[in-house]
């Protein structure tokens, strides 16, 4: 916060009463620092206890064998998934008809691939080593 965001209590504080001396916005330097690492910290429990809860999705996922040759055959078999969504469908299709050469299916699977792996790399790494 720049010093001029930070009001001295005393700033337009004549003539206007007593409400004008006590309210509440008119911080000191020491309060907007404790507001602002306070601000910094509960951001930095919450990023951390996302992590932590993806870790811990993870972790719960059984890895048995049989399972993953079932999903093996089955993607050999048919490696298409599909989707629904509207905006989407709708970018990708104006990309389409706007630029040449563009292919929705191959867009679709690199950002597809890119947020699998992102968000469940255990697993990723599971399919990559069988060879996908």
């Amino acid at each position: 916060m720049t010093s001029r965001n930070v009001r001295k209590k005393s700033d337009n504080a004549l003539g206007k009463g007593l409400d004008a001396l006590i309210r509440s916005n008119y911080l000191d330097e020491e309060e907007v620092k404790e507001k602002t690492d306070k601000t910094k910290l509960e951001k930095t429990q919450k990023i951390e206890d996302e992590a932590e809860n993806k870790v811990n999705s993870v972790q719960t996922i059984n890895f048995d064998e049989g399972v993953i040759n079932e999903v093996l055959l089955d993607v050999h078999k048919n490696p298409r998934i599909s989707l629904w969504s509207a905006k989407s469908a709708a970018v990708l299709r104006f990309l389409k008809k706007t630029k040449p050469e563009f292919s929705i299916s191959n867009e679709a699977s690199t950002l597809i691939e890119e947020a699998v792996k992102d968000r469940y790399p255990d697993i990723w790494m599971i399919f990559e080593e069988k060879g996908l």
